[in-house]
C-alpha cells in the first residue's frame, strides 16, 4: 500500500512542486505537462501481460530504456522541450524507486 501512495504521490502531485520550483512563471503549465509526460507509459501496452507488480519497467519497456533515456537527458538543453525533459526524467526516477520495492 506504502508503495502505491508513494508511486502515484510522485507521479502526480511532486511534479507540481518541480514546476513551481523551477518553472515558477508558468507553473500550471508545467505541471499539466508534466502529468501529461505519463503517457510515456503506453509502452506498457507492448508487453505480454501489459501489467504485472513483480516487473521492473526501468530498461524492461523501450519508452523506460537507458537509450531513452538518454535521448530524455539531451533534450534538456534545448528549452522549447525542457519541461517535457524534466517530466520524462522524473518519471523515470519514480519507476525506478518501485524498482527498488521490488528488491
Amino acid at each position: 500500500m506504502l508503495q502505491q501512495i508513494l508511486h502515484y504521490s510522485l507521479h502526480l502531485l511532486f511534479p507540481g512542486l518541480i514546476a513551481w520550483v523551477f518553472f515558477r512563471e508558468h507553473w500550471k503549465k508545467a505541471w499539466l505537462i508534466m502529468i501529461a509526460t505519463m503517457l510515456v507509459d503506453l509502452d506498457h501496452l507492448l508487453a505480454s501481460p501489459i501489467y504485472s507488480p513483480n516487473r521492473c519497467s526501468i530498461n524492461f519497456h523501450i519508452l523506460h530504456s537507458y537509450y531513452a533515456m538518454g535521448i530524455y537527458v539531451v533534450l534538456l538543453y534545448f528549452k522549447k522541450v525542457r519541461v517535457i525533459s524534466v517530466g520524462l526524467l522524473f518519471h523515470m526516477l519514480t519507476d525506478f524507486i518501485d524498482c527498488l520495492f521490488m528488491k
